[in-house]
């Protein structure tokens, strides 16, 4: 054969190949681009979005740079879709719970419970809600296709309740034991039981990847990092304030640090949770306590229990941008968001009553009397395809 002809052979089957590989890339383009978002594989290496290494059992991250990427507006899983939309009320002083209709704003049923439930919390299957009875020493579950409830389940000390992000754990924050027990997600029945060198275990939220979580201590005013897979405490830190008493805990969508309200500091702890350093300070208001993140994962809103407000933090400008209060004040304490995220519900821990408060404007809709010791309420169902607990934490 000429080299002339070689050549030019040589050439021939080089554009052959490139545009068979031109080709293939872009039909894969266009088949990618008609896949629905549900259905996509976890992110690979190389696509321009960072991967975690998740803990085992765990679903994948949608979106690394938003944790809150499925929770946007009427975003609900198949589990849920068909559940009325209610707000559940837990009365601790009254061992009650209230559910209203958020449409109407009406106290529609009110049940008893066990003695002093604190949160009603939904379990990571989304397909039941739990009342913590903590002096009750159980946990009544509610049917929330029904509203109705069920026989109630012995579990000790139980003030606030998470599952760990597989699904295999519920974690119980034993407060007067002094203990976060780890529990089957499904009977209860202990699997262990950590014992804690500190007072008041509360509140939490996970890691990015599930592989620990921050816990926070109210009575001795001190921060814990949990490993999720040893169920071990691997850091412990005292808060900077005197008498300081944290409470509700809440990681950035971005994942890269963790907002802890204190009630006594009067405002935010912002923790670097991978390093687990001293903390600094963002003053919000008197009494901060509950902490709930807006639908377009741009805002947090902090209510302020000791001073009838809800400040109102921005992650893009990364500083408090406005702050509303309650006509006539109130003691806003726990809640969450609406499914379409235009209204904000909070318990008045102090007044008997809930606050439903319009996301846009800061404008009170509605106050609607209900038992006393109103505490961690649950606007269900809401957007997510998996619970972390306390009064709906979804990813």
């Amino acid at each position: 054969m000429g080299t002339k002809k070689a050549a030019r052979l040589l050439a021939a089957g080089a554009a052959l190949t490139a545009l068979t590989l031109l080709s293939a890339c872009s039909s894969g383009s266009q088949h990618h681009a008609n896949e629905t978002k549900g259905s996509k594989a976890p992110a690979r290496p190389g696509n321009g979005r960072r991967q975690l290494d998740v803990l085992p059992g765990m679903p994948p991250v949608e979106d690394p740079k938003d944790l809150y990427s499925a929770d946007r507006p009427g975003q609900l899983s198949p589990v849920v879709k068909d559940f009325p939309s209610r707000v559940y009320v837990p009365n601790t002083n009254s061992n009650t719970v209230s559910v209203i209709d958020p449409e109407t704003y009406k106290v529609i049923d009110t049940f008893p419970v066990g003695r002093q439930p604190q949160h009603v919390v939904p379990s990571w299957d989304l397909k039941t809600l739990w009342v913590n009875n903590d002096r009750g020493n159980s946990l009544t579950p509610i049917d929330p296709s029904t509203g109705k409830a069920g026989e109630p389940v012995a579990v000790h000390d139980p003030y606030n309740l998470y599952f760990t992000p597989d699904g295999k754990y519920a974690v119980v924050m034993a407060s007067m034991d002094r203990q976060l027990v780890f529990r089957d997600a499904h009977t209860m029945k202990v699997v262990k039981a950590v014992p804690v060198r500190c007072y008041g275990v509360n509140h939490a939220d996970f890691s990015p990847d599930g592989r620990y979580f921050i816990v926070s201590c109210e009575f001795s005013g001190e921060l814990l990092k949990v490993d999720t897979a040893q169920m071990k405490v691997i850091g412990q830190q005292r808060l900077p304030h005197r008498g300081a008493m944290p409470q509700d805990v809440k990681i950035s969508p971005d994942g890269k640090l963790f907002y802890i309200a204190d009630m006594v500091a009067n405002g935010l702890w912002i923790l670097d949770g991978d390093k687990f350093t001293q903390p600094r300070f963002l003053y919000t208001g008197k009494g901060a306590h509950g902490l709930y993140i807006s639908r377009d994962s741009r805002e947090m809103y902090v209510s302020n229990r000791g001073e009838g407000s809800i400040s109102v933090f921005d992650f893009t400008q990364n500083r408090l941008t406005k702050k509303w209060h309650l006509p006539g004040g109130g003691s806003p304490d726990m809640g969450g968001v609406s499914v379409d995220g235009k209204v904000l519900w909070l318990s008045g821990r102090y007044n008997s009553e809930v606050y439903a408060i319009d996301t846009r404007t800061g404008r009170e809709l509605a106050r609607i009397k209900v038992g006393s010791g109103p505490h961690g309420l649950a606007v269900y169902p809401q957007p997510g395809r998996y619970s972390l607990g306390h009064t709906g934490i979804f990813r």
